[in-house]
């Protein structure tokens, strides 16, 4: 199994790069559309001139949003709730079930309610993979989240199209970040441990919509490095990926 994780996460040691848990890349496999060449899509030609896309907010951090351990963060989801996510390209919501990921749904939950993802980017989009997103927009944020682990849950739903789970770089390592599967072939990604908390019911044309122009990230495509997103944060990200798109706010609805 060692050497099988090795083969699929072709990225450096997490200690070495300092970046956040992810999934992993997509294998080199043969694929109907297109053939296999990858793992990233064929550039999106850049926009001449470049489009006045509204950049992602730059709010003031909250201090609940530097402490991990303050009540907000912490309690039990309702055991069904919907997320609604107002991006650059749209709206969609989620349905989170708790008794598919309870740990996961209850972090979820917490970093909804809080605004935790309000001006974050979707920094890693590749067509017919994923859409992943959760590294806040402030260093300072991301620095503190960055060891704020939780346990894994058993994987009792699939990784099919829309669903939504954790990226996780090993055991027992899902933060923040979260993915929403574009392929019913992501399933591979069950046997790995990725546990679905939730599904996009509304919406997926926007999320199959945002901007995959980049592929993957490094070495496999032409992406945000996520140890300088760390870093850096949104001010990276606006600078040199400003085509990305970004959630304006995301909220717990009826």
């Amino acid at each position: 199994m060692q050497k099988l994780m090795i083969a699929l996460l072709v990225v450096l040691p997490l200690a070495a790069c300092g970046e956040e848990p992810e999934p992993p890349r997509r294998v080199k496999a043969p694929e109907p559309n297109p053939p296999a060449k990858a793992p990233e899509p064929v550039p999106a030609p850049k926009p001449s001139p470049p489009e006045t896309k509204p950049e992602a907010p730059s709010a003031p951090v909250a201090k609940a949003l530097l402490d991990p351990s303050l009540p907000e963060w912490i309690g039990q989801a309702p055991a069904e709730f919907k997320a609604k996510f107002t991006t650059s390209k749209g709206d969609f919501t989620m349905l989170v079930t708790r008794e598919w990921s309870p740990r996961g749904a209850d972090r979820f939950y917490g970093l909804v309610k809080n605004g935790f993802f309000d001006g974050v980017v979707f920094f890693r989009v590749v067509s017919g993979f994923m859409a992943q997103f959760g590294i806040h927009g402030s260093p300072e944020v991301s620095a503190v989240w960055r060891n704020a682990k939780i346990q894994d849950d058993p994987v009792v739903q699939s990784n099919k199209r829309g669903m939504v789970t954790y990226a996780k770089g090993g055991a027992n390592s899902r933060t923040t970040q979260v993915f929403i599967n574009y392929s019913d072939k992501n399933e591979r990604l069950d046997a790995m441990g990725f546990s679905p908390f939730g599904k996009v019911i509304e919406g997926m044309e926007v999320v199959d919509s945002l901007y995959s122009g980049f592929g993957d990230g490094p070495p496999g495509g032409r992406g945000p490095n996520q140890g300088q997103i760390q870093a850096e944060g949104n001010a990276y990200l606006k600078r040199d990926f400003k085509e990305l798109d970004y959630i304006k706010t995301a909220r717990i609805v009826p």
